[in-house]
C-alpha cells in the first residue's frame, strides 16, 4: 500500500471511529442525567407555570415532545434570549448556553431523547426555587382593557396594611394578562394621598394632582416582559413603609378583544435582619447631554447621558436599561476619578420586547466623584423593520409606544468596605 492510499485508509478509519464515538455517546446521553440540569438552569426560570414564557419546561415529558424544536432555537442561539454582551460585563442572571450543552442538546434529541433515571431535584436546580411569598397584592378587581386598539395607560392602587416598616429580599411582578399587559412601573406611596385611585388614566386631569405627592420609591420594581424576580443579598432589602399602598403604573397594548387584567404583585421578606437599605439611581432623558431627545424621521440619532459626578460611593446591584422600538443598541459605564472605566452593561442589538434587570455578581464599587454615562443609538428609517410608522414620522419623549424613552435604572446601596467580595448569589 503506496503513502497516499495508506493516508486516505487512515482517514477512513479515523472518521469510522469518530462516528462511532458519536453514535456511543449520543446513545449514552439522558434526560436525567445530562440534559435536565442544561433545561433548569437555563430555560426553566422563564418556562414553568405562571411564568413569562408560554409553556413549562421541567418534566421529561415538556421536553421530549418539543425537543425537536429547542435542539433548533438553541443551535441558532434564538434560545434561551440574552441581549447583553458577555464580554464587557458578565452578570450573574445570565443565560448562556455554552456550544458543548448546544451540542449535548442536539445529539440527545436524534439519539431518540432517552429519559434515563429519574432523581429527585431541589427546587433551586429546576429555576423555581423562590419560597412561597410572604405577601401578595393583587388589583383589588379585574381592569377591563378598552378594545378599541389603542393603547392605554392606567393608575392602580393597592394598599399593603403593613403594621410595621418591612423590608424585603426579593420582588416578583405577575401579568394578570401575558397579552395585554405590556409593562408595569411598581410605585411606593406612603401619604395614602392617593389611595382609592382604580383605573386613573395618564391622560385624565387628576393625574398631575396626585404626581405631585412625594413618593417614598418612585421605582420599586419595573416589570417588563423577560423580567425575573430581583433578589437582594443577606442584610440588604428594599423597604415597604408600614401601611403604604402600592401604586402601579400599568401599560396595555392595543387590542381589538375585550379582555381585563388583574395584576399581582409578590413579596419575599427579609429573613435576617437588615442593615443596609437598597436605593433606586435613574437616569432619564433630562439627564441626556446632547438635548433634545428627538428623532427626525428618515434619520438615525445617537443620544449621550451623564450623571455627572456622583456626591458618594455607591455599591451597585443591578441595572436596567429601556428604550422602545427604535432603540438599537444600549452602553453604560462609569468613569471614575483616575479616568478608569467601570464596564456596566452593553447591548448591540436592543430588543424591545425582550428587556430585563441584570444582576451583578458581586456588588459593584463606584467610587465617588465618578461619572455615570451611557450612550443609546435609535433608528428611525424605513429600513428598521421594528418602526411602527411606514412611511418614517418624527418622534419625541413619550410613554406610547410609537414614542420614545432611554432611561437607566440601578439598584445600589451605600457602599461599605468589602462590598467587592459580598456574592449576589441567592443562599
Amino acid at each position: 500500500m503506496n503513502h497516499t492510499n495508506r493516508l486516505i485508509f487512515l482517514t477512513f478509519l479515523f472518521l469510522q471511529i469518530l462516528s462511532f464515538a458519536k453514535a456511543v455517546f449520543a446513545q449514552s446521553l439522558t434526560f436525567y442525567g445530562d440534559i435536565a440540569p442544561i433545561v433548569h438552569k437555563n430555560c426553566t426560570p422563564c418556562h414553568q407555570q405562571g411564568g413569562v414564557a408560554p409553556f413549562s419546561l421541567i418534566s421529561y415529558e415538556d421536553v421530549s415532545k418539543r425537543g425537536k424544536f429547542i435542539s433548533q432555537v438553541t443551535q441558532s442561539r434564538y434560545m434561551p434570549p440574552w441581549k447583553a454582551d458577555h464580554e464587557f460585563r458578565s452578570f450573574l442572571n445570565e443565560k448562556i448556553l455554552a456550544q458543548e450543552d448546544i451540542n449535548k442538546i442536539k445529539a440527545w434529541v436524534e439519539s431518540g431523547m432517552e429519559e434515563g433515571k429519574k432523581r429527585k431535584e431541589k427546587k433551586e436546580e429546576i429555576g423555581t426555587s423562590l419560597p412561597k411569598p410572604d405577601l401578595v397584592l393583587t388589583m383589588t378587581k379585574p381592569y377591563n382593557i378598552p378594545a378599541d386598539n389603542s393603547e392605554d395607560f392606567r393608575f392602580f392602587s393597592i394598599p399593603t396594611n403593613l403594621p410595621q416598616d418591612t423590608y424585603i429580599s426579593a420582588v416578583e411582578f405577575v401579568s394578570g394578562n401575558k397579552q395585554r399587559v405590556h409593562h408595569s412601573r411598581v410605585m411606593i406611596d406612603s401619604t395614602n394621598k392617593i389611595r382609592g385611585i382604580d383605573g386613573i388614566s395618564e391622560a385624565d386631569p387628576a393625574v398631575y394632582k396626585f404626581q405631585n405627592v412625594p413618593l417614598a420609591d418612585e421605582f420599586m420594581y419595573g416589570w417588563v416582559p423577560g423580567n425575573l424576580p430581583v433578589f437582594f443579598p443577606e442584610g440588604i432589602g428594599k423597604k415597604l413603609p408600614k401601611n403604604a399602598d402600592l401604586i402601579l403604573n400599568m401599560h396595555y397594548a392595543p387590542s381589538p378583544l375585550k379582555e381585563t387584567d388583574q395584576s399581582t404583585v409578590k413579596f419575599y421578606f427579609a429573613k435576617t435582619k437588615v442593615n443596609r437599605e437598597v436605593k433606586t439611581f435613574i437616569l432619564k432623558e433630562d439627564a441626556i447631554s446632547n438635548q433634545p431627545f428627538f428623532l427626525p424621521a428618515n434619520a438615525k440619532s445617537t443620544f449621550y447621558m451623564s450623571s455627572g459626578a456622583i456626591d458618594k460611593e455607591m455599591s451597585l446591584i443591578s441595572i436596567q436599561p429601556h428604550a422602545h422600538v427604535l432603540g438599537k443598541s444600549f452602553k453604560a459605564f462609569a468613569i471614575t476619578p483616575d479616568g478608569d472605566m467601570i464596564p456596566l452593561i452593553k447591548i448591540d442589538n436592543w430588543d424591545f420586547n425582550w428587556q430585563m434587570t441584570y444582576q451583578f455578581k458581586t456588588l459593584t464599587r463606584i467610587p465617588k466623584g465618578s461619572i455615570i454615562m451611557a450612550e443609546g443609538t435609535y433608528d428611525n428609517t424605513a429600513g428598521n423593520p421594528e418602526n411602527p410608522n411606514r412611511p418614517p414620522k418624527d418622534v419625541g419623549y413619550g410613554w406610547r409606544t410609537v414614542d420614545e424613552m432611554m432611561n437607566l435604572i440601578i439598584y445600589y446601596v451605600d457602599y461599605q468596605q468589602g462590598d467587592e467580595n459580598i456574592s449576589m448569589e441567592k443562599k
